[in-house]
């Protein structure tokens, strides 16, 4: 199987997943999941000032400019060259853009409430499904994952993608601590996040293999005139 077919595979089983999870929670008018009141209630009894603190700042890395800041950084990471770079960093910011603007309109439509504000440990405005930081946070270390791996090869950044990706996962968790969004709503983001980039990767598949080639290794073209040569 090509990459490209399981890309398209693995975008198929995304949206099925998303579709059958937001169904569920729209079919029960944004009332808790099985499951969503547990993982809710346990951190109501777990929540120290100092784990608190924590959480609040792993959150907030998730939302605002930091996030666009962090997609900036995987273009130049991206681009073998300033001209490739400047195409790469519009490339990351345009993925991460569009994601929001559909994100924002998924929910919309769906109008999901947030649990109670009573539980809340930080602040927080908005529909809840599916989960804003936690998408933002899953698209954007997906566009650096996208940029590493364009330049180095799996084995020697392991440890840098799984870094990347344990901030992503920390700070839906920590959405979910803090008592502002319902884990399904988490779950949510996390599959958005990656079926979005999916079809950016099939998207932009021609324009990745520009940036993955060594200029030197391009060919020349037998038709072109020859360079000047000076006296």
């Amino acid at each position: 199987m090509t990459p490209a077919r399981r890309t398209g595979t693995a975008a198929g089983v995304l949206l099925l997943l998303l579709a059958l999870l937001t169904a569920f929670v729209a079919v029960r008018h944004g009332a808790p999941l099985p499951g969503d009141p547990a993982l809710h209630r346990w951190p109501l009894d777990h929540r120290p000032p100092v784990a608190v603190a924590a959480a609040r700042a792993v959150t907030a890395t998730g939302t605002g400019v930091f996030p666009y800041v962090l997609a900036v950084v995987a273009g130049l990471i991206a681009g073998r060259d300033s001209v490739r770079r400047r195409y790469a960093v519009a490339g990351a910011l345009a993925v991460l853009l569009l994601g929001q603007a559909v994100r924002y309109g998924l929910m919309a439509v769906v109008a999901r409430p947030r649990p109670a504000a009573l539980d809340w440990a930080t602040t927080a405005s908005g529909h809840s499904f599916p989960s804003g930081h936690t998408a933002t946070s899953a698209l954007t270390a997906g566009l650096l994952i996208w940029g590493v791996l364009l330049r180095s090869r799996l084995s020697a950044a392991r440890f840098t993608v799984a870094l990347i990706a344990l901030w992503a996962v920390a700070v839906g968790l920590s959405r979910v601590y803090l008592g502002v969004h319902w884990a399904s709503d988490v779950l949510g983001g996390w599959l958005f996040a990656a079926l979005w980039l999916c079809l950016a990767s099939l998207a932009t598949a021609p324009y990745v293999r520009a940036l993955r080639t060594n200029p030197s290794d391009v060919p020349e073209d037998p038709a072109a005139p020859a360079p000047t040569q000076l006296p």
